[in-house]
């Protein structure tokens, strides 16, 4: 019996060329969308499942509260905190810390015995870490033992990647490489240890690991500072806790152990919070200060989705709009059937069996589009998707699943509807299609639009949010900027050091299209929280204050293009600015109590942390420094020539290249065996919100899919409804109407749904992207125009898919 149903499937789905194809190119594409954004999704929320008893493991955060006021929230915490918590916490089984002094420091590590030449690199991807940092995440050695391998100090492991960089094909093992960077630091390390290259689902990415221990004998007081130290939060701090542990009840005993570990908080009117975060929860809902990377995002995540289930309904409902169309068509033969027999629940199998059908060979059709889509779909998503994804066990389980659920779900109900006829009413020609049948048409009519509109109207929001932040003035004008970091290799003596700056500033002026150079602590995008607390000197310290801490030279204000609201820049003609000026930002001055910029000027302020007493010489206007997705900062800025990390470059970029020549050249020249990279500053800022611009991206790509889904439907319904009425266009024509008449007759209909969808998208829309963008302290707004620009261009689209007819 199965081989006749599926004769008679064939047979009839063959007969109908065209509903065939419109229903199978329909269910390909929404099964190819739904399986693209399934791959999104699992990978993003596969984050650290390599990971065994990743249950267990959680990562210690802080909060610095200044005068109950929140300082900083930040992923990196105090290095005694691991040590703590082993000694006092029976639950806590292990601890690792990470020092991510890739991220921190310029670092520079070498293969001094490489031959010809010594082989060198810099390094963005390196850490210390614990001993037992390895085999508490379990990642894949190649060579050496976890356990062992960053027991001692001065030892290492290398990725494989870097391991033939720098080795090429002879073992690295016992081999030695040089780190230095620009804190003067020189260690010569051993590797011990080969690891496998990272997996992509993790937070944490390293080429490079030294061990801990190695950070004890960088000074005499080391020790203190690296393993015991309370005061500076600048470690990743991993914990492992026994199965079944409540990290509630782990939370509550956190308080006791800072008051008894770091008691004069108290008395600096400080306050440190210690949290927990699941290791697996870091990169979908973290975005603490310090973090690693760029995190993920839950809500895009979430909403993906729903745009991919979105999708697949359309495609569905189209599948059941059409079947149930032809049901005038189809009534004949459940009517013969019927009366040869046929009993409703193998008429109904019959159906289901023409479902399974169409279903399967979409199924098919979608992998090949899924196959074909990968390289643009990795080009929009920044990852790196191939053809073995789609053969792990999750995604082939997954398939039989959606068949399953789809021929069900799309031949279940017109099943039930063509088996119900009766042959008497059939036969005798009476049957017509019903009124009931066709307002559940109309309704999944609309349902498909207001889908559509759904996805164009909240693209657009996107597009409008990260254009408006994008566009905004940050206080700083960052176009034009080229950045270069300060070098990783520089001279111990600062003298020397000096001089080099001096030199690399001299050769820079040599060139016209440079217009001017400065150096800085940090530059615009850098995620890093230099904070401080400062006061009105002679205030009490319940008047502390928190601001951002950054620094200026003398070019600061030009290269960046800064106002001065009040006072005046550093200048070389004021020697003691070094030592004794500040600058502050406008909302910096008032924060600190003055009611105008001019009121801070020669007012002295004290930051105790610093044993620092300047004199306000300045303010100038508000900056931010990083996105706009945080409030902005008060800011206050020191003076220093020498010490900046970062030297930004303002360029005439009517040359770019010749410019970047001299650039290198000049940086060559002063700081000699260090590698050079740069950065355009506008780009690097931007950077913080790539996972809105992927958000917009995909959703883009995926609102058009959808449409063009829906009007495969709407295309082949609108066909078969002109079939149907042929004899009243030709009666029509007969009696005068013009071609725009009955073109006006055939639209209104689908029209009028269509408008309807609109009607109740519209609210639907702006609810949920409002929620969107509470999320943002820098939003736009949702005007009416981008409802109606989304509602036009959906009666549009389906004006000219019936009109086409």
């Amino acid at each position: 019996m199965l081989s006749n149903y599926l004769k008679i499937s064939l047979r009839n789905l063959l007969k109908h060329k065209g509903f065939t194809l419109i229903n199978i190119v329909g269910l390909g594409i929404g099964m190819a969308v739904f399986l693209l954004i399934a791959l999104y999704v699992k990978f993003e929320r596969s984050y650290e499942d390599f990971i065994p008893d990743a249950q267990n493991i959680y990562r210690v955060n802080i909060e610095r509260y200044l005068n109950n006021e929140l300082q900083i929230a930040s992923a990196e915490n105090v290095p005694g905190v691991g040590p703590a918590l082993i000694e006092e916490i029976p639950e806590v089984t292990s601890y690792a810390r990470l020092y991510n002094l890739g991220y921190k420091n310029n670092v520079i590590i070498t293969n001094k015995a490489a031959s010809p030449a010594p082989i060198a690199f810099k390094h963005r991807r390196f850490m210390y870490a614990d001993s037992s940092f390895l085999s508490l995440m379990n990642y894949a050695m190649i060579a050496g033992d976890p356990v062992t391998a960053l027991a001692q100090p001065f030892k290492a492991v290398i990725s494989e990647e870097y391991a033939k960089l720098y080795f090429n094909d002879s073992d690295p093992m016992g081999k030695t490489l040089v780190m230095q960077d620009d804190d003067h630091n020189n260690q010569i390390v051993e590797i011990t240890g080969i690891f496998k290259t990272l997996p992509a689902n993790t937070h944490l990415k390293f080429d490079i690991l030294f061990s801990y221990k190695t950070l004890y004998s960088q000074y005499e007081q080391a020790l203190a500072r690296y393993h015991q130290s309370w005061s500076r939060n600048d470690m990743y701090t991993f914990i492992k806790v026994k199965e079944g542990t409540d990290p509630q009840a782990l939370l509550a005993k956190f308080p006791a152990i800072v008051d008894k570990y770091n008691p004069e908080l108290k008395n600096q009117n400080r306050r440190d919070v210690l949290t927990l975060q699941p290791i697996r929860d870091i990169h979908l809902t973290s975005d603490l200060a310090e973090e690693p990377e760029l995190n993920g995002d839950a809500r895009v995540v979430s909403f993906l989705g729903m745009i991919g289930l979105f999708v697949l309904i359309i495609a569905w409902i189209n599948y059941v709009n059409l079947s149930t169309a032809r049901a005038m068509e189809r009534a004949r033969e459940v009517g013969v059937r019927k009366v040869t027999g046929a009993l409703r629940g193998q008429l109904v199998g019959q159906f289901l069996i023409e479902s399974l059908c169409v279903n399967l060979i979409a199924l098919l059709l979608a992998s090949g589009f899924s196959l074909l889509a990968l390289p643009l779909f990795n080009k929009i998503t920044g990852l790196v998707f191939d053809s073995n994804y789609f053969i792990q066990p999750w995604f082939l389980q997954m398939l039989p699943v959606l068949w399953l659920i789809g021929t069900l779900t799309s031949g279940i109900y017109p099943a039930w509807i063509l088996s119900s006829f009766q042959p008497v009413v059939v036969l005798r020609g009476a049957f017509k299609n019903t009124s009931r049948g066709a307002l559940l048409r109309k309704g999944l009519v609309v349902f498909q639009f207001m889908a559509s509109v759904l996805l164009l109207a909240g693209t657009m929001i996107i597009y409008r949010q990260v254009n408006f932040m994008l566009s905004k003035d940050i206080g700083m004008n960052i176009d034009q900027v080229l950045v270069v970091e300060r070098p990783g290799i520089s001279a111990e003596n600062d003298s020397l050091s000096n001089s080099a700056v001096d030199v690399f500033r001299a050769e820079l002026r040599k060139e016209p299209s440079i217009l001017a150079m400065s150096t800085s602590l940090t530059v615009p995008g850098k995620q890093r929280e230099y904070k401080g607390g400062l006061k009105r000197l002679g205030a009490p310290d319940t008047e502390l204050v928190s601001m951002r801490v950054n620094s200026m030279d003398y070019d600061f204000i030009d290269v960046f293009k800064m106002q001065m609201v009040a006072g005046r820049k550093f200048g070389k003609e004021f020697p003691s600015d070094a030592d004794t000026s500040v600058i502050v930002t406008e909302s910096g001055a008032r924060l600190l109590g003055f009611e105008k910029p001019e009121d801070a000027i020669n007012q002295t302020v004290t930051i105790p942390q610093f044993e620092f007493t300047p004199i306000i010489v300045g303010v100038v206007n508000d900056y931010h420094q990083v996105s706009l997705k945080e409030q902005l900062d008060p800011t206050i800025f020191y003076c220093s020539v020498y010490e900046g990390e970062f030297y930004s470059m303002r360029i005439n970029t009517g040359d770019l290249q010749r410019t970047i020549n001299h650039v290198e050249k000049s940086w060559t020249t002063a700081f000699p065996g260090n590698p050079f990279q740069y950065f355009f500053l506008d780009d690097y800022f931007s950077q913080q919100y790539a996972n809105e611009q992927r958000f917009g991206r995909l959703a883009a790509a995926f609102a058009i899919l959808a449409i063009i889904v829906g009007c495969l439907g709407l295309f082949g319904l609108s066909g078969y409804m002109i079939i149907q009425r042929t004899k009243e266009i030709g009666i029509r024509k007969v009696l005068g109407a013009s071609v725009t008449g009955v073109i006006g007759l055939l639209s209104r209909d689908i029209l009028k749904l269509v408008l309807f969808a609109i009607v109740i998208a519209t609210p639907i829309a702006w609810w949920a992207m409002t929620q969107w963008l509470q999320d943002f302290p820098y939003r736009t707004n949702i005007g009416w125009q981008v409802f109606a620009l989304a509602g036009l261009i959906a009666i549009v689209v389906a004006f000219l898919t019936v009109s086409f007819q």
